[in-house]
């Protein structure tokens, strides 16, 4: 892999996400062959006819499968992304998105609706079915700029004390999202803890097409940046030196980091690890720019989750196990890693 140039393994990443598209949509409850898939894109294009008995079949896989392997694809990008993003901005590899408050807040907005409801919340009643994710937003969102603020006090971005607010934040979140866990009745306590597991079985094509519609705009944006990250590396005072206001940058990509994440953490519930693992094995596949380790990460995430959602759904058929708890069988033991080679090289 090390002779292969950035574009070389970009385009490795996507064929193979591709395969994990295709796998994703034939396995499940219902067994779509890849040749039938096709037929179904076909028909959805005008170009090939159904027979009336594959209806039931047609209809699964337009209202439910596709959905779902679109909002699973975009999530894992969407996570991939952030922790990439995230580990430029605090200058640490060990970062994950969920650091800075943005899950643990939104996990304590959606608790919010899910023990209260609109009927106690009277400003989401015109909202309906959207409260939810509305309120998950406004959690991850508010959690995020109080650990920004906080690490701002002084005019200066302290990547320290960003750190430590994030914990002491992330420690508020849960504790509320806890209480609410205690106070709520048995089918909210339900609700509360299914979505802090992390699952893709609700997904829909308004939840789907949302995150989707937030994340590739913002793709764009943060993409274009790889070159300023690589800069802030240097240190902020170097990264003002040759010409950009750090602060600033820090600043427009911790809104589209919480954005990005605060949707897609409404739509699928907490998934844990996956932003701290995708970037950590680009580097070590290839490079720590950041122009490569952006859009390896976002493709990478992708790839990762549409293959852990096919975990989900084989392990304990015909149920299926929330992925959350997938990703974290896999990314505690992996953050262990990191976190040991990281202390490693600080001693060396």
């Amino acid at each position: 892999m090390g002779r292969l140039s950035w574009m070389q393994i970009h385009v490795l990443l996507a064929c193979a996400l591709l395969g994990a598209l295709l796998l994703s949509l034939s396995v499940g409850s219902f067994y779509f062959p890849p040749e039938e898939i096709f037929r179904f894109v076909r028909h959805g294009l005008g170009i090939a006819p159904v027979a009336p008995e594959e209806g039931l079949d047609l209809n699964v896989f337009v209202t439910l499968r596709l959905p779902r392997v679109l909002l699973c694809g975009v999530t894992g990008a969407t996570l991939g992304l952030s922790g990439a993003l995230m580990q430029g901005l605090f200058r640490n590899p060990i970062v994950e998105p969920g650091l800075a408050g943005t899950s643990s807040g939104a996990a304590l907005g959606a608790s919010l609706m899910f023990v209260f409801g609109n009927t106690a919340l009277a400003f989401t009643s015109p909202l309906g079915t959207a409260a939810v994710p509305v309120m998950a937003f406004l959690g991850g969102f508010l959690a995020t700029l109080l650990v920004y603020r906080i690490a701002t006090l002084f005019g200066h971005t302290d990547v320290l004390a960003l750190l430590l607010a994030g914990i002491a934040v992330n420690a508020l979140c849960n504790a509320g999202t806890g209480f609410l866990s205690y106070i709520a009745r048995d089918p909210q306590a339900r609700n509360i803890t299914f979505w802090n597991l992390g699952t893709f079985t609700t997904a829909d094509w308004r939840g789907s097409l949302l995150v989707t519609a937030i994340f590739v705009p913002c793709l764009v944006f943060i993409l274009r940046r790889g070159k300023d990250l690589n800069a802030l590396m240097l240190g902020e005072d170097d990264a003002a030196y040759i010409g950009f206001d750090p602060d600033r940058l820090v600043f427009r990509l911790l809104v589209l980091n919480t954005l990005i994440v605060s949707v897609a953490t409404a739509m699928v519930g907490v998934i844990a690890f996956v932003g701290l693992i995708v970037p950590h094995m680009m580097r070590l596949l290839r490079s720590s720019d950041y122009r490569f380790l952006l859009p390896a990460s976002a493709l990478s995430g992708a790839l990762l989750m549409e293959a852990i959602d096919v975990v989900a759904r084989l392990v304990i058929r015909p149920a299926e196990l929330p992925v959350g708890i997938i990703t974290a069988l896999i990314g505690a033991p992996i953050f262990l890693w990191i976190l040991l080679a990281y202390r490693r090289r600080i001693a060396s």
